[in-house]
């Protein structure tokens, strides 16, 4: 009668740590400097509007993310580009 609650405790304390080990993970970092490399390959002069931009790229918001960097000088194709690069983990 042991045996399976104490497999029961053994097998919810396995759950429990790799429930952990999951939640504890590290979250997928951004390309911000692919972002702000791209954008200012592209024509923008104002490296603080850029990273503002990027940054706004990193949380998925890539419609200001493209205003902001169209308003510093990034033609259409390139700041949705750049924006899209923001998003993603750097390799």
């Amino acid at each position: 009668m042991r045996s399976p609650i104490r497999t029961a405790g053994v097998l919810s304390a396995l759950a429990l740590t790799l429930g952990g080990a999951v939640v504890a993970a590290p979250t997928v970092r951004a390309d911000i400097p692919a972002c702000t490399q791209m954008a200012m390959q592209a024509g923008a002069t104002d490296t603080g509007s850029v990273s503002a931009a990027c940054s706004r790229g990193v949380v998925g918001d890539l419609q200001s993310c493209v205003s902001g960097l169209s308003a510093a000088g990034v033609a259409g194709g390139a700041a949705s580009g750049a924006c899209r690069m923001a998003a993603h983990e750097p390799r």
